[in-house]
């Protein structure tokens, strides 16, 4: 069998054995509605609640604010969209920074054709918010802020309990109502996601990033903040989201994350082990290589470069032929040709951030993986060089 080594885990993770060993019976012999109301039905009603009060005790929050969803994508866009407007009579300005998930970013672009105005605030060569900025930016109109827990293509972990007092205690907001609301799906498992501590009124998580099923996600709402559903047809979810449940995702999400919180310190030592061999490896073996994000505050798998004088694409071509998969970015712009918005916006110039990679670790990776990994890859920049007229151009300089 050809080597396989994944290292594209913030693109998505394998769901974890205990996980879809919880999920089965949901899918056969406990199949039923759980909004029906014979005895068989309420069970389904059961594990759904008992899921729900799991996922809110990691979250430090009460069960009814939990609001289970199809994936971050939609907790995101049910918080930029329900939020702003349900205050658009109080204002009509939103807040979010300029490397955000494009499940923010895009909702943002489609509440700027209603009429929001909406500051993308810089970020610093690592990718860090600049709070100075959002001092700056907070205005009477303001009604919502949007910040990532931390980046899914860098890896840089943002402030965002600092950001937090920013937001609630500048004079702007006195007497009136700023929503905050944090992207939290690449944290979920690496991070404390508490979200008093982290003082944030929604945030998002998306099942699949911690070992968990695809098309399940979780939105909590924190009590009493102003807040619109867009999803309208039954009661479910207390009004706030329609649809019959997705009884076995949202089982098989319970789980997940409470394995990934159980293990939260031994799993973050353990890629942060693999990352730091990994990019001390590569900037050792590789010249012209750039590490991108905060060398200290990022996530600790994850392991984002940028070669000069040579195409991510072409890397990530050879890497897969040698049984590696990782991405030059996040997995919903994979089919771009265009260089990340994100490393643009750190300041990366444009023809070295057509040379991004991205690797993100998991918990079945191994030294042995790191080895091959550094043997392979630096044969591979080499000789994408030794054909690459940039490459050329450049030892004539």
């Amino acid at each position: 069998m050809k080597k396989f080594i994944y290292l594209d885990h913030a693109a998505t993770t394998p769901v974890h054995s205990r996980v879809l060993e919880a999920m089965l019976p949901f899918f056969t012999e406990r199949f039923c509605n759980p909004s029906a109301v014979y005895t068989v039905a309420q069970e389904s009603r059961k594990a759904v609640d008992g899921a729900r009060k799991t996922v809110a005790d990691i979250l430090g929050c009460v069960p009814r604010d939990v609001i289970f969803t199809s994936g971050g994508s939609e907790s995101d866009n049910m918080a930029i969209k329900g939020g702003a407007l349900a205050l658009k009579e109080s204002g009509n300005h939103i807040i979010t920074s300029a490397i955000e998930h494009h499940a923010v970013t895009e909702s943002c672009h489609f509440m700027e054709k209603l009429g929001f105005e909406v500051t993308y605030l810089p970020v610093d060569r690592y990718g860090v918010a600049r709070l100075d900025a959002l001092e700056k930016a907070i205005n009477q109109r303001t009604v919502l802020v949007s910040i990532m827990t931390a980046n899914n293509e860098v890896g840089t972990i943002q402030p965002v309990a600092e950001i937090s007092r920013i937001v609630k205690n500048h004079p702007a907001g006195r007497g009136r109502t700023i929503i905050f609301h944090t992207d939290a799906v690449q944290a979920a498992g690496s991070l404390d996601i508490n979200v008093d501590r982290l003082g944030v009124d929604m945030l998002s998580l998306s099942s699949h990033k911690f070992y968990g099923p695809k098309g399940v996600g979780v939105f909590y709402l924190r009590r009493n903040t102003p807040f619109i559903s867009w999803q309208n047809g039954g009661s479910q979810e207390r009004n706030r989201r329609a649809g019959t449940e997705n009884v076995s995702g949202i089982i098989g999400t319970g789980v997940a994350l409470q394995l990934a919180e159980e293990n939260r310190e031994h799993y973050v030592r353990h890629c942060t082990r693999l990352r730091d061999r990994l990019i001390e490896g590569i900037m050792s073996a590789i010249q012209d290589v750039h590490l991108t994000g905060h060398p200290t505050e990022r996530l600790p798998n994850n392991v984002s470069f940028c070669f000069e004088y040579v195409e991510g694409e072409s890397i990530l071509l050879s890497l897969d032929f040698a049984g590696i998969a990782a991405s030059s970015g996040s997995a919903c712009t994979s089919a771009s040709i265009e260089p990340s918005g994100v490393l643009l916006a750190m300041g990366v110039p444009v023809q070295v951030a057509h040379g991004s990679l991205r690797m993100t670790l998991g918990t079945d990776n191994t030294d042995e993986d790191i080895d091959y990994v550094l043997s392979t890859l630096a044969g591979i920049v080499e000789r994408l060089r030794s054909i690459s007229p940039l490459a050329r151009k450049s030892a004539h300089v």
